[in-house]
């Protein structure tokens, strides 16, 4: 008890609690690095693993989809069971599933192996992500020090985004695409042991508290079941493609009726009552839809029509999340401060809108100076903006009791617009391209042609989520 008593007789005991702390940020950071590098260091090791094993156009989004599906779906459960276990037992857990599913990844020599141990990863990540801000949160709980905590927090995220993408390059050109993920296991297995010996134990609430085991089975099928609607529209009559889209339908009405009448449910139905929570929410999940789908459909514009090798494709990506790291840091918070989370928002999502109507227009002999790297450093610039104000409304519209699951939910909606917005625009650019292709068109073209529609559809999707912002969130001006 006495330790944490403020006195200045009690400078041992504060200096090894100061130091335990931030060297416990550091190995839930390094934690997190690993799922977010994960995340983007697949995107520009695409054409290899196409080439290597044999995808369709389509079914390669699936590389990314099933890590993503189950990462969003699992979250709000695992949340619960990390409350209940324990966080530190649910974040070693995670670091361990993720590691060794991502050596299953590596080893991959078919597709089936491939997505089947993406999506185990995926599970992994879901156990990593969800307690690491409750843990933050409890280990930094003074103000200052935790505003501090957090912003190390979200520059690594960004951080994460320009290593993957720069390493995915590199480690494809130099060795092969399966590296992409052999390279988590030296990662994995430090961080681990630095979780076991750094991070403090806590108890839990205990398994006998209960968690919404159905309600998780509902929302992570009816989610899954979605995008592979989406995914596999091409492919199949439009009868059959109703039906799946009905049992999708479906096992979102389910969900939400056994959140209405569980004890304990997975996510409390009265959290969409607030207007900013749920607007907030929507907004976001057509921001990251927007911003995965550039990402995605850039690289393959970078590769597949500017003729970039995998290692320029990734150092091209660069300026952008360092941007973002920089500009989250320094500007972001005191631009909130001066004019509002409401007017930084849209200022950042109206930036997005250009950056994706500059890119809708990339020709088939563009120039990554001219036509690639002005669009990049608009949408890293609004995304930089956008996303802190937007998280600050989002927390502001709920109750103190149901902020952790407010979190939750926002993370949530997070990873599952993104896997939408990936499926969505990776099915257009796809079709038109195959349709211009049975016209005789030349298959650069054809490829280019296809990019544009994808970015068209997603600056349609950036202008929804500016006017959505603009109408719902406008009554609260923080």
């Amino acid at each position: 008890m006495t330790a944490i008593v403020e006195s200045p007789t009690r400078t041992p005991h504060r200096t090894q609690r100061t130091y335990s702390r931030w060297a416990s940020l550091v190995v839930l950071c390094a934690g997190t690095l690993m799922t977010i590098l994960d995340g983007n260091i697949v995107t520009v090791a695409m054409p290899a693993i196409q080439s290597d094993l044999g995808f369709s156009a389509p079914g390669l989004a699936w590389v990314v989809n099933a890590y993503l599906i189950p990462f969003g779906g699992l979250l709000l459960l695992v949340g619960r069971l990390g409350d209940l276990i324990g966080r530190k037992r649910m974040f070693t857990a995670g670091l361990a599933v993720f590691t060794a599913t991502s050596v299953l990844c590596g080893v991959a020599i078919d597709q089936g192996v491939l997505i089947a141990a993406r999506a185990l990863q995926g599970v992994g990540g879901a156990m990593t992500s969800a307690v690491v801000l409750g843990m933050l949160v409890a280990l930094f709980p003074e103000p200052r020090e935790q505003a501090r905590a957090l912003a190390v927090f979200s520059a690594v995220g960004a951080a994460g985004g320009a290593l993957g993408t720069f390493l995915g390059g590199a480690l494809t050109e130099a060795l092969n695409w399966h590296w992409i993920f052999l390279i988590n296991l030296p990662i994995g297995v430090v961080a681990w042991l630095a979780a076991v010996r750094v991070l403090e134990p806590d108890r839990g609430a205990g398994l006998g508290k209960g968690a919404d085991y159905p309600g998780a089975a509902f929302v992570t099928s009816a989610l899954m079941l979605t995008v592979y609607v989406i995914v596999g529209a091409g492919d199949r009559g439009l009868t059959a493609t109703l039906l799946l889209a009905a049992l999708a339908l479906a096992l979102f009405v389910a969900f939400t009726l056994r959140q209405a009448r569980a004890t304990r449910p997975l996510l409390r139905l009265r959290l969409f009552g607030s207007w900013l929570l749920s607007g907030a929410n929507a907004v976001q999940m057509l921001m990251i839809a927007t911003m995965y789908g550039f990402q995605f459909i850039g690289a393959l514009y970078i590769q597949r029509v500017l003729g970039y090798g995998e290692l320029l494709t990734g150092t091209a990506f660069l300026p952008a999340p360092v941007a973002i790291g920089v500009l989250m840091l320094g500007l972001s918070a005191r631009a909130v401060g001066r004019f509002g989370a409401y007017r930084v928002l849209l200022a950042g999502l109206m930036l997005i809108v250009a950056g994706m109507a500059l890119l809708s227009r990339a020709p088939v002999n563009g120039s990554y100076v001219t036509d690639v790297l002005p669009p990049l450093l608009l949408l890293a610039t609004g995304f930089a903006a956008a996303m802190p104000a937007l998280t600050g409304l989002a927390m502001s519209g709920a109750r103190e009791e149901d902020a952790g699951l407010a979190s939750g939910l926002f993370n949530t909606t997070q990873v599952v617009g993104g896997s939408l917005g990936l499926a969505v625009l990776s099915v257009l650019a796809a079709s038109h391209t195959d349709d211009l292709l049975a016209g005789g068109a030349d298959p650069v073209t054809a490829t280019a042609e296809g990019y544009q529609l994808a970015f068209q559809v997603g600056t349609l999707m950036a202008a929804g989520a500016l006017v959505l912002a603009a109408a719902v969130l406008r009554k609260r001006q923080n």
